[in-house]
């Protein structure tokens, strides 16, 4: 059970994890019979399990998917009914759990992969817009439902902002409307939209194409755009941007990855797959 906490070994079944001989983690929502809502307990596996990853060094990938018709539902039913009757302080500690997960994801120092079918409701547009990279069937469906129940998608707000841009956000946060896997794609909340018979080998091959790379340099190619798509493009960041080609040029992997081109053959993580 991968040093689950023992307080969620009851539910373990509810998020399953593998990591393959490759580096490839997969983390599997399987509430099938709930559309894989999501709930307290499964927010709590999902943010071990993005832990799990980000501190193995032999994790190269995550694949973030799940079982069944549906990708994520959004919140649980039977959650919800609880969280009507939480107070305010139990309610601010509920969403703050759910925010940890979110931000566990968003800032996982490996790359990560969405693969989406069928429904993508609320919580899980957050879940979508987390990852690095999302490839939906065209078949799947998206909404930011949370208007419709009088609430609002404030927890993964910062993240589906960020993907398609606040004006965009404003509509559909505002009109909870259905959209599909096509427009989600235009918006910049999915990077490619494929038929259901090539959502795995789309995924696959995206995922071959990332462990090819140099592993190091992968974490840190992430971490730039975090670091760099806020920064005026003045003086100080033309300096930073310089010391960081710089230091990863003359780090050992940086050195093998030159080397290795130089000399016309497979650099060592490359053969080690």
């Amino acid at each position: 059970m991968h040093d689950i906490p023992n307080s969620l070994k009851e539910h373990s079944e509810d998020v399953l994890y593998t990591l393959d001989s490759r580096g490839v983690a997969t983390v599997t929502l399987n509430r099938p019979e709930v559309h894989n809502a999501f709930d307290d307990t499964t927010i709590a596996l999902l943010t071990h399990y993005f832990n799990q990853v980000a501190r193995d060094d032999n994790a190269r990938v995550l694949v973030l998917q799940s079982n069944g018709k549906s990708f994520c539902a959004g919140a649980d039913l039977n959650w919800m009914k609880r969280m009507a009757s939480y107070s305010y302080d139990e309610n601010v500690e509920d969403a703050n759990a759910l925010a940890k997960m979110l931000h566990t994801l968003y800032t996982l120092p490996k790359p990560t992969i969405a693969k989406v079918q069928g429904a993508a409701f609320g919580g899980a547009v957050g879940l979508v817009s987390c990852c690095d990279i999302a490839i939906a069937s065209r078949l799947s469906k998206f909404c930011l439902s949370e208007v419709k129940l009088g609430l609002i998608p404030a927890t993964i707000s910062p993240y589906v902002i960020d993907a398609i841009g606040d004006r965009v956000a404003r509509r559909y946060f505002m009109s909870a409307e259905v959209f599909s896997a096509r427009r989600a794609r235009r918006l910049g909340l999915v990077s490619e939209a494929v038929t259901e018979e090539e959502l795995d080998s789309t995924v696959s091959l995206l995922v071959t194409q990332i462990i090819n790379n140099g592993p190091i340099a992968v974490a840190a190619a992430k971490q730039l755009v975090f670091d760099i798509k806020d920064e005026p493009l003045d003086e100080e960041l033309i300096e930073k941007t310089s010391l960081r080609i710089a230091t990863i040029r003359v780090s050992e992997e940086g050195q093998e990855g030159l080397t290795a081109f130089l000399e016309k053959r497979q650099p060592a993580w490359r053969e080690k797959l």
